[in-house]
């Protein structure tokens, strides 16, 4: 069954009708993916990142266990240079 139909502009892009962008869930800005298969190409939209995912990815380096004084020694050293700056 046919969905929509787009025409390829002279550099190659493609508007994305508006029935699929409900269907996909997408807006400007979104990601979409073009996989082939077999003698087919499917377009879906990109997944989305789990938050462990975002954090790993900001915080690559996960710190071993620490006893609870160096915990508030941490927290002692941050407001002493968080108020020394301002």
């Amino acid at each position: 069954m046919k969905l929509a139909q787009s025409r390829v502009t002279a550099q190659g892009q493609v508007s994305v009708p508006a029935e699929v962008r409900r269907r996909l869930g997408i807006a400007a800005g979104s990601a979409i993916e073009w996989d082939a298969e077999g003698e087919r190409v499917v377009v879906r939209r990109v997944g989305r990142h789990t938050s462990a995912d975002i954090h790993h990815s900001l915080f690559p380096i996960t710190p071993g266990p620490r006893s609870l004084e160096e915990l508030k020694e941490g927290i002692r050293a941050y407001v002493r240079d968080r108020d020394a700056h301002r």
